[in-house]
Order: C-alpha cells, then sequence, then structure tokens
C-alpha cells in the first residue's frame, strides 16, 4: 500500500477533484486542493448519478446526505415530441439496482463533498484562488506552478510527490502534454437548461426524455425534495441541433427567445412544457462538447481525471458518474500497490478503455438514440409505439449503453469493491 505520507496535490475543485479527495482520505491520505474559483458556489443546474456512482458515494458515506438533497428517480419515461409514451422504465433500486439514482442540482452536489471534505481533512485543504499555469516534474517530486491570488503578474510554486489533474474540460495539464489537441469538438447542437418550482409531474420521481434533435428535444426531471406547497425544483434541458457555436461557459444567460418556440405545443396533460419555461428561475446555454479519446493519461507522476482525461456529451447521466469512478479506482490502486507510479498506470489501464468507449457511445448510442430512431421512423403520430419499433429494439438501445458504460445491474450489483 502507498505510504500515508505520500505528498497528493489534486488541482481542481468541482465534483471529480473533491470526490478524489474523499476517495484518498478513505485509504489513509491527506490531500492538498487547489481551486482556480475565489469562492466555493453551489453553480449549474441539475445532474443525474446513476446506481454504479451511487455506489461509490455510498461507501463514502454520503448516502443519507444524497437522500435528503436529491431525488431518488424510480423511473424513465420515454415520448414521442406528439405526447406518446414510446418506453417506460424503472430506476435505481425500482429496478432491483442494490443503490439509488439521483437527481440533484449539481452545485448542491458539490458542496456536500465540500462540506465532506473540510470535515475529514481540515478547513486548510481546500485553497481557493488558485490558477493553475503549468506543472513540471523531476525523478523525485511534480511541481504545479500557480498565478498567485494575491498578486496575478507573480507565481507560486507547489510541490509534492503525485499532482492528480481534476482540472475540467480546459485542463492545463492536458494542454501541457496534448498541446497539438486544438479546441473542443462540436457537435452541431446547443443546451438550454433551466430550473423551474412548479408542482411535480407524474409519481413525482419521474425522469422524461422527449422530442427529437431536429425539431426539439427535452429532459426533464425533478432535483429537490417537495417544499410545503407540493412544489419540487424541475431541471429540464432543451436540445437543438443548430450550426451556431458558442463558447461553453455553465453559467452563460441563455435566450428563451432562441429555442422556446419549438416547444409551444408541447401542452401535455401531465406537463405544461411551454409554462415550465416561461416560469424558468434561470436559463443558461451551452454547446455539446466533447473531444476524442487520448491514449495516455499518466505521466510519471502526474496523471487526469475526470473531464480533464474524457470529457464527453452530457448524455446518458454519465460525465459526473465518471469522475467519481475514476476518484475510487485511482485510490483502490493506490491502496493495492507499494509504487504510485504502477498505481497510476493501473488505474489508467482501468479506467481509459472504459471511458472511451462512453464518449464514443455518447455521440450516438446513448438511450437518447431512441428518440431520433423513432422520430425517423414516424414524423407524424402514430396510434400505438409498436408500429414502428419492437418492444425488443427499444429494450437492446438501453441494455446495450448500460454494458458500455458500466451500471449493467447484475454486474454491478455482483462485482467486488473498487476499493480493497
Amino acid at each position: 500500500m502507498i505510504k500515508q505520507s505520500t505528498d497528493v496535490i489534486i488541482i481542481g475543485g468541482g465534483i471529480g477533484g473533491l470526490a478524489t479527495a474523499l476517495a484518498l482520505h478513505d485509504i489513509g491520505l491527506k490531500p492538498r486542493i487547489f481551486e482556480q474559483a475565489k469562492q466555493m458556489k453551489p453553480l449549474g443546474v441539475g445532474i443525474n448519478l446513476l446506481p454504479h456512482a451511487v455506489r461509490e458515494l455510498t461507501e463514502l458515506g454520503l448516502l443519507e446526505k444524497l437522500k435528503a438533497t436529491g431525488v431518488a428517480l424510480e423511473e424513465l419515461r420515454f415520448y414521442t415530441k406528439f405526447g406518446l409514451e414510446i418506453q417506460r422504465e424503472a430506476r435505481g433500486t425500482k429496478a432491483g439496482y442494490n443503490w439509488p439514482q439521483f437527481a440533484i442540482h449539481r452545485g448542491e452536489l458539490q458542496m456536500l463533498l465540500y462540506d465532506a471534505v473540510l470535515a475529514r481533512l481540515g478547513n486548510d485543504c481546500v485553497k481557493t484562488g488558485y490558477k493553475a499555469i503549468d506543472v513540471s516534474q523531476d525523478a523525485g517530486k511534480a511541481m504545479v506552478y500557480f498565478q498567485d491570488p494575491t498578486n496575478e503578474n507573480n507565481r507560486t510554486q507547489e510541490t509534492a510527490d503525485l499532482v492528480i489533474a481534476a482540472d475540467g474540460i480546459h485542463s492545463l495539464v492536458r494542454q501541457k502534454y496534448y498541446p497539438e489537441e486544438g479546441p473542443l469538438l462540436y457537435a452541431g447542437i446547443n443546451l438550454w437548461r433551466g430550473t423551474t418550482r412548479q408542482p411535480a409531474f407524474h409519481t413525482g420521481r419521474t425522469m422524461v426524455l422527449a422530442g427529437t434533435l431536429q425539431t426539439g428535444k427535452m429532459v426533464i426531471y425533478p432535483i429537490s425534495p417537495d417544499n410545503e406547497k407540493g412544489e419540487t425544483l424541475i431541471n429540464w434541458v432543451a436540445e437543438v441541433r443548430t450550426n451556431t457555436y458558442k463558447n461553453n461557459d455553465w453559467n452563460r444567460p441563455g435566450h428563451i427567445s432562441d429555442f422556446a418556440h419549438l416547444f409551444d405545443d408541447w401542452k401535455f396533460d401531465w406537463l405544461d412544457v411551454p409554462s415550465m419555461i416561461r416560469n424558468a428561475d434561470r436559463i443558461n446555454e451551452y454547446p455539446m462538447v466533447d473531444r476524442d479519446p487520448i491514449d495516455r493519461w499518466h505521466f510519471d507522476r502526474l496523471v487526469l481525471l475526470g473531464d480533464a482525461a474524457h470529457p464527453m456529451y452530457s448524455i446518458g447521466a454519465n460525465g459526473a458518474g465518471q469522475a467519481i469512478l475514476d476518484a475510487r479506482t485511482l485510490a483502490g490502486s493506490l491502496k493495492s500497490m507499494d509504487n504510485p507510479m504502477d498505481a497510476l498506470k493501473a488505474y489508467e489501464a482501468d479506467r481509459l478503455p472504459t471511458t472511451s468507449n462512453v464518449v464514443r457511445a455518447n455521440r450516438g448510442e446513448g438511450p437518447d438514440h431512441l428518440l431520433e430512431i423513432v422520430a425517423d421512423r414516424a414524423p407524424v403520430p402514430v396510434k400505438t409505439i409498436h408500429d414502428v419499433i419492437s418492444q425488443k429494439e427499444i429494450e437492446s438501445i438501453g441494455a446495450k449503453y448500460r454494458k458500455i458504460t458500466g451500471y449493467d445491474m447484475e454486474t454491478l450489483n455482483n462485482r467486488a469493491s473498487l476499493v480493497p
């Protein structure tokens, strides 16, 4: 097992970085986290945590916190843009998993992890306002150079035995080792994300995928427990195929006039979508972007993790989940091996092929692919969905994606812990 005196720096205090800090603390290490933001704030909108990620957070002792903060989803429903139900499937423990599927506000999840890190590692373990500007290493140590938080014209240096780059989709460390990679790859799809406080729909624990990218697609689910008025916070994502590309920034304001007209007719007996859009607390716009998989994550004492290693389309609820799986796999490798560099290689060998497959699957074979198939076969309303697609084909699409991404139920329920 790695020496408990091993000094570890984590670049980035997002979901991946904080989950890694908790996973490393669980095996006896006390990493230091350096975050670019000057203050930790609950930014963003909703995300889903599939059972494979929830298992890891449960083993880190966070299940009750998740229950109190998010919504344990029980079903997923697919609809055409005309309101015809395509498929209904159980989720989480309702489907037979040993762990729930949670819908939760991204910012609240980050703060939940942050609070746990401070409680377990101490209030001094997270340094904010530190923008990484370079890395280097020699035979014995790795060095990270930061813009001085008190004087941006100066830089400071931190030294450690290992450096974990969880610095996101614009990773400095990835750019250092892949300088010719170029800009992010745009899918030709724009997302408008919003949250609306209103009564729940269907069971109150239902996630909906509806429509098609050509004429407007929606992903809708609750992300908070009901308040005293019986209202929940509904997270919704409007996805539209477009050639307009803008710089990706999770918190760039979106304009309702750019997309809302595509959903004017979406007034169903279970949800008034135009009203939901109009009553949003805030709308953000974000392009669907990723990068091609790379063939190496570790560079001696440096290693990539999360979006820095495998930026992927926000399809299939796997972005944050795969980062959490990275964190636990890395901790398991470090616990199992005496040589930390061997552990980084083992972590890469385990996670790189899997996440590369997820990146590729999200480009065309995610669960949303079912909507596009049905839209192509039924451009006008049909009486029954089985006029255009069989139940066997419907189920095979979901099963294939679950296998690729590591949350096949039988495999997940029966495999050993990632941290021995």
